[in-house]
C-alpha cells in the first residue's frame, strides 16, 4: 500500500536555490533541537552562512520556513513508511504492526526528541498559521492510513461496518500516538516496542 494516496490538500510551497535549501536544513535542525519560537531568523541566517535579506527573499516569512521544515520531514517520513509497508509481510495485521516498527526505527533515526508535529502543536496552537494545517493534516492521513490498514483486517461481513472500522483506527491511533509521547519523554524504554505487542492483541480479536 502507498501512503502517499490520499494526501490533503498541499500546503504552499517554494523553489529551493543552494542558499535557501542551506537555510532550510540549519532551521529544520534547529526547530526540532531547540523549538520553533526559541529560534529565530538571525540564528538560522547565521548557522546556514547566509543574510536575512536571503532568507526573506527566498521565504517570505518564517512561518514558511516552518511550513517547508514541517511539510519536508512529513514527506520523507511518508517515503520511508512506503518502504517498509511494501516490504512487510502480506498478512493485513502485519501491514499495521509495520507502522509501528516504522516509528520506532524513525524515532531511533530522526526523532530523539519525540514527535516534530506533535512538538511542533505544542507551540502553534493558532488555525490561522500556515503551519498548523500541515500538522493537523498529517494526523488526520495517520488515521485514515490505519482506518484503510483495518478495513483489510477485517472480515469480509465486517468490512463494511464503518463505526468497526473506525473504532479499531483510533484504538490503534491512540496506541501509537502515545508511544511518540512516551518516546519524546522518555517515560520507559521501549514505548513502540510496547505499543506494538498492545496492538498485535487488539488485532487478534478480529483475526
Amino acid at each position: 500500500m502507498s501512503t502517499s494516496a490520499n494526501r490533503n490538500s498541499a500546503p504552499r510551497r517554494i523553489a529551493m536555490t543552494p542558499g535557501a535549501r542551506r537555510a532550510l536544513d540549519a532551521a529544520s535542525r534547529l526547530f526540532y533541537e531547540h523549538g520553533i519560537h526559541a529560534v529565530g531568523v538571525d540564528r538560522i541566517a547565521a548557522e546556514a552562512g547566509v543574510t536575512k535579506k536571503t532568507l526573506y527573499d527566498r521565504f517570505g516569512s518564517k512561518e514558511q520556513i516552518v511550513v517547508e521544515y514541517l511539510t519536508g520531514r512529513d514527506e520523507r517520513w511518508r517515503a520511508f513508511l512506503d518502504e517498509r509497508l511494501a516490504a512487510a509481510p502480506p498478512a493485513p495485521a502485519e501491514h499495521v504492526l509495520t507502522v509501528f516498527d516504522a516509528s520506532r526505527a524513525w524515532a531511533e533515526a530522526n526523532g530523539a526528541r519525540g514527535c516534530s508535529m506533535i512538538n511542533a502543536h505544542a507551540e502553534i496552537d493558532d488555525p490561522r498559521h500556515p503551519a498548523y494545517a500541515v500538522i493537523t493534516a498529517q494526523k488526520a492521513w495517520m488515521l485514515e492510513l490505519f482506518t484503510s490498514l483495518v478495513r483489510e483486517v477485517l472480515a469480509p461481513g465486517e468490512a463494511t461496518a464503518s463505526e468497526t472500522a473506525d473504532r479499531l483506527a483510533r484504538t490503534l491511533m491512540l496506541l501509537h500516538e502515545g508511544a511518540l509521547v512516551a518516546h519524546g519523554l522518555g517515560v520507559f524504554p521501549d514505548a513502540f516496542g510496547l505499543a506494538r505487542d498492545q496492538a498485535r492483541e487488539v488485532l487478534d480479536t478480529y483475526a
